[in-house]
């Protein structure tokens, strides 16, 4: 599959996509007229309010909500055949590892489920552990580790069947501000190394200005993209980057975008 791939086309396009959700109080507008195309190796954030369509945008494209309205392709395919195909790895906001299984368990859990071989297995889960710097901690239990390294297995469990999109809902959202900046400086690590299509849901403007590419800032109910910024940030970037003019003027025409959807509400 992977290698059969257009490295020009599209990983991820929507076209006049809407999502309507019907409810017992009406119909529920979650996703109006989202226009959008991710290139491959593109590390793109969706900012904006509680209920702007953020993470129900990326369970589109994971399959796990339907459009009513529009097109929706991943690797050129249907969200539900890129699901068959093992197109993406998620992370949702909580680490959701099973208490009874030690961490390599959990990572080994979807490749059991894939049908790897016991030999695949182990090579997969000790790479991924390396990868998200928690070797030596696969015999742990989830308790046994802070919530950043747990978020960090719940990433390694993403990666281990090596998929070519990650999409990441909010996974850092409950974590101080310490553990967040460190966590932040390593997924862009892992970006760098692994080179996947990454699709992060946040509600911080440092946080998505200092990992995206791309940053789509959108509007709440019906959910809309007000902007989408294409960073001229260097793809190495320190933590003190934030300090810097052109990270200062980026934060701010997100700022901007966020205010901008707001008044169309009012």
């Amino acid at each position: 599959m992977k290698d059969t791939l257009n490295k020009d086309a599209p990983v991820i396009e929507a076209k006049g996509l809407n999502l309507v959700f019907q409810t017992a109080d009406g119909p529920v507008h979650a996703l109006k007229d989202v226009n959008l195309t991710v290139g491959k190796g593109e590390f793109v954030s969706f900012i904006g309010p509680s209920g702007c369509g953020k993470t129900t945008f990326l369970r589109c494209v994971a399959a796990l909500e339907h459009p009513t309205g529009g097109s929706l392709t991943v690797n050129g395919m249907t969200p539900d055949q890129a699901r068959q195909a093992r197109a993406y790895g998620y992370v949702f906001q909580a680490a959701g590892l099973y208490p009874w299984r030690t961490i390599a368990g959990n990572i080994r859990l979807p490749l059991e489920i894939m049908g790897f071989s016991r030999a695949e297995q182990e090579e997969r889960i000790e790479r991924v552990l390396e990868l998200v710097e928690l070797g030596g901690f696969g015999k742990k239990f989830p308790w046994q580790l802070s919530g950043g390294m747990q978020q960090r297995a719940s990433i390694a469990r993403a990666l281990a069947f090596d998929a070519d999109i990650l999409l990441m809902d909010e996974p850092f959202g409950a974590l101080d501000e310490i553990v967040r900046d460190r966590l932040n400086e390593e997924v862009l690590k892992l970006w760098a190394r692994t080179e996947k299509t990454i699709g992060f849901v946040t509600h911080s403007i440092p946080e998505a200005v200092y990992l995206s590419t791309k940053i789509v800032v959108m509007s709440p109910r019906p959910g809309r993209i007000t902007d989408i910024i294409d960073s001229p940030l260097p793809k190495e970037r320190p933590l003190d980057i934030r300090d810097s003019r052109e990270f200062i003027e980026i934060a701010h025409r997100v700022r901007e975008g966020l205010r901008a959807g707001h008044g169309d509400e009012v």
